[in-house]
């Protein structure tokens, strides 16, 4: 967390709408559809939109969040791992990528 640690001086922050290009941003619950905008600001996110996703959310509910995301790729995987200080084995992500075979991995 040490590189978002001042994401409390940075409220003016928004989430960019282009990650959310399916939805209707106007009126959108973040609220209610948190686990979609926290996968999509880990995968796609600038850092305004880091500080933006930990002001509206709180570092904690973030965290907890990741660890409930159904897929991220090993890249995504390492990075949240970094930032929230947790186990690859914590990840929802990471167990859904060991139930499924792996055919052709070269």
């Amino acid at each position: 967390m040490l590189y978002f640690a001042d994401y409390k001086q940075h409220k003016d922050c928004k989430i960019n709408p282009t990650l959310l290009w399916e939805y209707e941003t106007e009126g959108f619950d973040f609220k209610a559809m948190r686990k979609i905008v926290v996968q999509r600001v880990l995968e796609r996110g600038w850092t305004n939109d880091y500080y933006a996703m930990f002001n509206l959310y709180g570092y904690r509910s973030v965290r907890q969040t990741v660890k409930d995301i159904p897929y991220l790729n090993d890249k995504d995987m390492h990075f949240v791992c970094q930032l929230f200080n947790l186990k690859k084995e914590e990840l929802k992500c990471y167990k859904n990528k060991l139930s499924k075979p792996q055919h052709w991995n070269s």
